[in-house]
C-alpha cells in the first residue's frame, strides 16, 4: 500500500460529502481522509498502486483544488 498527501481546498464536512461518493469509486483508493482542521486542508490517501492521477482527476472533477506534497 501507498500513502499519498495533497494539499486541497477541501475546507468543510459538505466538501467531505461532496467528493465522498467520487473518491470512494476509485478502484485503487484502500482508505482516505480530509483534515479539514489543518490550513492546508490535508487529503490522506492510501492506494493500491501508484496511480495518483486518478485522485487528482477525480478531486478536480468535484470542484476542488489539489496538489499533492
Amino acid at each position: 500500500m501507498n500513502s499519498y498527501t495533497f494539499k486541497t481546498t477541501i475546507n468543510c464536512m459538505n466538501c467531505v460529502r461532496t467528493v465522498t461518493p467520487i473518491l470512494n469509486e476509485l478502484d485503487n483508493i484502500e482508505s482516505w481522509h480530509v483534515d479539514t482542521d489543518n490550513a492546508d486542508k490535508v487529503l490522506h490517501v492510501s492506494l493500491d498502486d501508484e496511480n495518483v492521477n486518478a485522485v487528482i482527476a477525480a478531486v478536480k472533477t468535484s470542484g476542488f483544488e489539489i496538489e499533492q506534497f
